[in-house]
């Protein structure tokens, strides 16, 4: 088959949005004249990432379901019902072979669409506790690729694929970027660094922590990258003009920034937990409580139980982040333990698994 021709939907985060443009450039490697369309929500930030990575998105008129009752949640049967009726036109006049869905609400009803309509699907769980849309598409997809062990108590085990996550290649040897990385931000080579990451949007309490503990945290002659996310910048934005502190809305280069640090503090969302697996940084993660199912805490609950991690709860940062923080960057022993436990974890072949299984689908 030449012109293979394949949807990818996912989104609302950049932790759906990443793994899905992964795939799309691991597809377009392997057959370089097939076309590739994407499916978003069309108010979501989807719809600036995907065109900036080289590719076509449509919106759909959908959103997810709030934990409370808000206008949103009373619309949101019209909204499903519409992008169903648009995800069925979108279909017929792409005609792809395969559908692959890497999550968040628009993904639904395309893939639900897609399987009514006898194309093959394909559905990629990143986290350890599968969201409502992926649950809901279990029974009609062709295959589930996932990043964590026992997930048959959600899916058909008989669909089930471990393969992980998919993540920037570009992050599979920082090891030998740092002296590109100390010199890309300006950073002091005889300091260690903290990267601390709050995701694509930021995280309140993780910036609330970040912002009372900045000068505990330099007493340590640490110097910091703190991604606050767009949301919170013009709030934090000020720390910057201290010494060796750098606060940035987003980061572009994760590979130089994965490579400058010697710790991490970070959300413990899917793609950035299979990042760090890969980039083996000792890590404390602080899970966001406020997602469906509490998955953060399953996410990094995963990698805490092998040894490699530590977990702080956003109920224990007042009173444990001080002397955790303490410990971890003066103890070299526990430093190397759990950068050696959390690589042994890492799936550096995820995109490329995910995409044998696609070429499976496209052959039968």
């Amino acid at each position: 088959m030449n012109k293979p021709k394949f949807i990818l939907s996912g989104g609302g985060t950049g932790g759906h949005i990443y793994p899905a443009v992964a795939i799309a450039n691991e597809l377009k490697a392997r057959f370089p004249e097939c076309e590739i369309l994407f499916v978003g929500a069309s108010d979501k930030m989807e719809m600036q990432k995907v065109p900036q990575a080289g590719y076509k998105i449509i919106g759909l008129w959908i959103a997810g379901i709030q934990r409370r009752l808000t206008l949103d949640n009373a619309m949101f049967p019209l909204k499903l019902a519409s992008s169903l009726l648009k995800s069925r036109r979108i279909i017929k006049d792409f005609k792809p072979d395969v559908v692959i869905g890497t999550g968040g609400f628009a993904s639904g009803p395309l893939l639900k669409a897609a399987s009514g309509m006898g194309v093959p699907t394909v559905i990629q769980e990143q986290n350890s506790f599968p969201g409502i849309t992926n649950k809901w598409l279990a029974k009609t997809a062709s295959k589930i690729c996932v990043a964590y062990d026992n997930l048959e108590r959600f899916f058909p085990a008989n669909k089930i694929v471990f393969t992980g996550n998919p993540v920037r290649q570009d992050l599979i040897d920082t090891d030998t970027k740092r002296a590109e990385a100390i010199k890309h931000f300006g950073l002091d080579p005889n300091k260690k660094t903290l990267l601390v990451l709050g995701g694509s949007l930021g995280a309140r309490r993780v910036n609330q922590l970040i912002d009372k503990e900045l000068a505990y945290i330099q007493a340590h002659d640490v110097q910091v990258i703190w991604q606050c996310g767009k949301l919170y910048y013009d709030q934090y934005k000020h720390h910057s003009e201290k010494d060796n502190v750098q606060v940035l809305a987003f980061i572009d280069r994760m590979d130089l920034v994965y490579a400058a640090a010697d710790f991490v503090v970070s959300r413990a969302g899917a793609s950035s937990v299979s990042e760090l697996c890969i980039v083996g940084k000792p890590v404390i993660f602080i899970p966001s409580p406020n997602v469906a199912e509490d998955h953060q805490t399953k996410n990094a609950e995963a990698i805490v139980s092998k040894g490699g991690a530590i977990l702080l709860k956003e109920a224990q940062l007042d009173t444990q982040f001080q002397p955790v923080f303490a410990d971890l960057v003066s103890n070299v022993e526990k430093q190397q333990s759990l950068s050696q436990k959390i690589k042994k974890l890492a799936k550096v072949n995820a995109t490329n698994d995910i995409v044998e299984e696609v070429i499976k689908l496209l052959k039968s």
